[in-house]
């Protein structure tokens, strides 16, 4: 903080800091390290995007045999860009 920033502004601004840090970490989870979280996450996003992919080969296969676009068949099984 700067120092014309007076030793109460700065002490409101730490207390306010830190009551935001404890509503963060009643909203995670007493005790939840918010790392190990984040590595979960990154675990399941990295599975996710494998079965995605491995998806998309099969449609992709699927297409070739019906002679079609993978768009058709993401139509025909109502699938959408975002899927």
């Amino acid at each position: 903080m700067h120092a014309r920033t007076s030793a109460k502004a700065q002490q409101a601004r730490i207390e306010a800091l830190q009551a935001e840090v404890d509503q963060l970490q009643n909203a995670l989870g007493e005790g939840e390290n918010a790392e190990e979280i984040v590595s979960r996450h990154i675990r399941l996003l990295h599975r996710y995007n494998e079965a995605k992919d491995a998806t998309q080969i099969l449609i992709g296969k699927l297409a070739a045999y019906r002679q079609t676009t993978i768009r058709q068949l993401h139509n025909d099984f109502g699938l959408t860009d975002d899927d």
